[in-house]
């Protein structure tokens, strides 16, 4: 199994996110430490995102929300490290009138097909993100997109708590991964 990178979005995804839940309970997620959540930086959050990659033993599998879905998109374009894959939720629409102002640096991610194996998981009634916009996110990353119904933005506002179905999902995504990494043999 993969080592796993939490990468909230601003705020830094608090006590009662997902996210933060997975990583208490799972010894192998950590989260990536840029200097600010709340006034996020490009530079800074990539940094940040390939000194942690670095710090694993083998390419880690990232497990982005929000404004790190966009992260990733931006990393993918310039870092040369390797991931095992990207489990992206909630993926923001950079041009929607709701996307925040702190968050400019991260606009107009980059349109290429990713290196890597990616999953949009999307929401119904995402007021950040419509589904629409995944899977036009999904065929430009060349991402796999999974509809989980109405959530909103995937967050502690949702009332998912640990999120037990997104956590299946991860573990199908990663096994997915693994499968196509070793084929069977005849």
């Amino acid at each position: 199994m993969s080592e796993v990178i939490i990468m909230p979005g601003i705020g830094g995804s608090g006590d009662s996110h997902w996210q933060t839940f997975w990583e208490k309970a799972d010894g192998r997620m950590r989260r990536f430490q840029p200097r600010s959540w709340d006034e996020p930086d490009l530079a800074d959050w990539i940094d940040a995102l390939e000194r942690e990659i670095a710090r694993c033993a083998r390419p880690p599998l990232l497990v982005a929300h929000s404004l790190a879905c966009l992260l990733v998109t931006h990393w993918a374009a310039r870092g040369t490290a390797k991931i095992a894959g990207a489990f992206l939720v909630a993926v923001p629409d950079s041009s929607s009138p709701s996307f925040p102002a702190e968050a400019a640096g991260f606009a107009e991610p980059p349109i290429a097909r990713f290196t890597f194996p990616s999953m949009i998981v999307a929401s119904s009634d995402d007021p950040y993100g419509s589904l629409d916009h995944a899977y036009r996110r999904a065929g430009e990353w060349g991402s796999a997109v999974t509809e989980i119904g109405a959530r909103g933005h995937v967050n502690a506002a949702s009332g998912i708590g640990d999120w037990p179905e997104g956590k299946a999902l991860l573990g199908d995504f990663e096994r997915g991964i693994a499968e196509a990494s070793f084929p069977a043999q005849p």
